[in-house]
């Protein structure tokens, strides 16, 4: 697998639950005990702008919203982030961890909402500058047991309150986007233990850094 940027931008995907929090800090801290230059942020809420879109996006409960107000924030959100946050950090020789990307709008407001995903590839790559991640981790899990994983930590977001049929969705938006992409993703099975799902995502950054 070739690097497209002058750092490393590695991007973690996945339903509700998945783990992806989990695993992007431990990774985290093995590059960081490694010397590597290296940050982690999220989307929504990498900026303190995004911050404010994030708390409107998913925890503003009171606040209806059509699909195509969510996608905007959500790309609003990316655009900021993008040129004020991961391009500086790329153009810096940096690793750049990131929680979502382009992926989770499309299996989102593309699968899951059936918004048209010609429209939101091209609407994505004005946001990023047509920025692409090098690698991709998709943690794949039954919606259920991520929903209820993610239940039993917080109070239910606007998103993670969405019904079953619609969290089905969105995996199999990710799912169909691995296949489309397999030079580029790498799924791994969220209902393994961490240390398992951690070092194969470490083997994968690892290559990609010439750490071996």
């Amino acid at each position: 697998m070739k690097r497209r940027n002058k750092g490393l931008f590695v991007t973690f995907e996945g339903g509700e639950g998945a783990g992806k929090t989990t695993l992007i800090q431990r990774v985290y801290a093995a590059l960081s005990d490694r010397g590597c230059r290296v940050i982690k942020t999220l989307e929504p809420g990498g900026t303190p702008l995004g911050r404010e879109i994030r708390t409107l996006l998913l925890h503003a409960q009171t606040i209806s919203m059509c699909a195509s107000a969510e996608l905007f924030l959500f790309l609003a959100d990316r655009a900021h982030h993008v040129k004020t946050v991961i391009l500086p950090a790329l153009e810096e020789g940096k690793v750049v961890l990131c929680d979502r990307f382009n992926d989770s709008t499309l299996a989102y407001q593309g699968a899951a909402r059936h918004l048209d995903i010609k429209l939101l590839r091209s609407f994505c790559s004005v946001a990023t500058s047509g920025l692409t991640p090098d690698l991709t981790f998709y943690l794949d899990l039954d919606p259920k047991v991520g929903l209820e994983r993610a239940r039993k930590k917080d109070i239910p977001d606007r998103l993670e309150k969405e019904n079953i049929a619609f969290h089905t969705e969105v995996r199999q938006g990710f799912l169909s986007l691995a296949k489309q992409e397999p030079e580029r993703f790498y799924v791994i099975n969220g209902e393994k233990g961490i240390e398992d799902v951690y070092q194969k995502a470490m083997t994968e950054i690892e290559s990609l850094l010439c750490l071996t």
